[in-house]
């Protein structure tokens, strides 16, 4: 860490030069004199990352960015204020820090927050940002997180952990149990010194496996941002036995869209399934990555248009936590049908259907967008179609 790259001349560089052209910046001489190129161009990268992505950090002059990297590995601004208002208490401690994302909004609820990172200069980064923001009940440790918990002498309220999705040998995992450090294996030392454990899982978790390989769990949140799976989220309850509750959060600007239902629920219910209607209704990318099908149809009153196609129609109007369509026209999917539909732009949708969206593109001359909606699917009784839809 440069300690000459928050000095005023340089940050004031930094604030005005947003737009800058940075390969053009890494080949011209040095600017400042004991901050090279290379660390001027880092900051401006990374910051530039942040400003959709963590715009308090993006609006905070004095600030220390890291390499971008670490900030694209990092929780979103909107996540982690969601992750924050799952905890609450006196103290919490944050096992894989990173740059503290989480850990600057635990600290907004909690009211000591001890952020661990082994990688000592991101650890020092994070001590200088987090003073620069004004959060002082968050006290840094340049170590193994799971060590300094054995060493705590105290218990706290919450364990948050972010495990590394690679193996020591850089490749993706997809197990909780192959991820860095193994939680499932020391969950026994977590709940030695707290009875609440927060987990953050990549999106390509599988949640029944999960749940599995972690013990008490009470919670799984899957969180979607634009309809984007970013996280799941298991929360732990020491001596926990009760079914896990399942709670799908979409973001969408500044509106939130939840959905809850358990497991046992959805695995209990038959699904209600019915020819075409008047509207067709998709669930968004949370729920979709839940597995909670049965469950949200059977909550909005609405029929699945066949068990596997995940896509749900009514002759009436309801709020859904998803995309809503007026059914225009159902066609019956072959070339003849095809040939005859003449649509040469439409926004395309693949449900049950043994086409990608890049095939049936190319297969039939269809390019993306405008105001047309194709959904190719399959409904009952097992039959392959083209609903034809215009955006409620």
């Amino acid at each position: 860490m440069n300690p000459l790259i928050v000095t005023p001349e340089v940050q004031e560089f930094i604030t005005t030069q947003e737009n800058a052209d940075l390969m053009a910046l890494l080949l011209k001489k040095p600017l400042f004199k004991g901050v090279t190129q290379k660390e001027l161009v880092q900051q401006l990268e990374t910051r530039g990352k942040c400003k959709d992505k963590i715009p308090t950090w993006f609006h905070t002059p004095k600030l220390y960015y890291p390499k971008k990297l670490h900030i694209e590995q990092a929780s979103s601004e909107l996540t982690a204020q969601y992750k924050a208002s799952l905890v609450h208490g006196k103290a919490l401690v944050d096992l894989t820090a990173g740059v503290g994302v989480d850990t600057y909004f635990f600290s907004k609820t909690i009211d000591a927050v001890y952020h661990c990172e082994i990688d000592t200069t991101l650890s020092a980064i994070a001590q200088h940002n987090f003073k620069v923001l004004g959060r002082k009940n968050i006290t840094c440790r340049a170590t193994d997180g799971i060590q300094y918990l054995q060493e705590a002498s105290q218990a706290v309220d919450w364990v948050y952990a972010d495990p590394s999705r690679r193996d020591g040998h850089k490749n993706r995992v997809f197990r909780l149990k192959d991820s860095l450090p193994n939680i499932p294996e020391h969950l026994p030392i977590l709940f030695e010194k707290t009875r609440n454990v927060l987990i953050k899982a990549a999106p390509f978790v599988d949640i029944t496996q999960g749940i599995r390989e972690l013990r008490f769990v009470k919670e799984v949140h899957v969180v979607a941002l634009h309809n984007e799976v970013k996280e799941l989220l298991f929360v732990l309850e020491r001596g926990y036995t009760g079914e896990a509750t399942v709670t799908t959060l979409n973001i969408v600007k500044d509106q939130r869209h939840i959905f809850t239902f358990t497991l046992c629920e959805e695995q209990k219910m038959t699904a209600t399934c019915s020819e075409v209607k008047k509207y067709l209704y998709e669930p968004n990318a949370a729920i979709l990555k839940s597995g909670g099908f049965k469950s949200v149809g059977h909550a909005f009153g609405l029929a699945k248009l066949h068990p596997h196609s995940h896509l749900y129609t009514a002759d009436t109007l309801v709020d859904f936590p998803g995309r809503r369509f007026t059914i225009l026209a159902v066609i019956p999917y072959s070339k003849s049908t095809m040939q005859g539909l003449d649509l040469p732009q439409a926004n395309i949708t693949v449900r049950n259907f043994p086409m990608s969206v890049a095939a049936i593109r190319k297969k039939h001359k269809i390019k993306d967008g405008g105001e047309h909606y194709l959904f190719f699917t399959t409904v009952m009784p097992h039959k392959r179609v083209l609903l034809h839809c215009a955006k409620v």
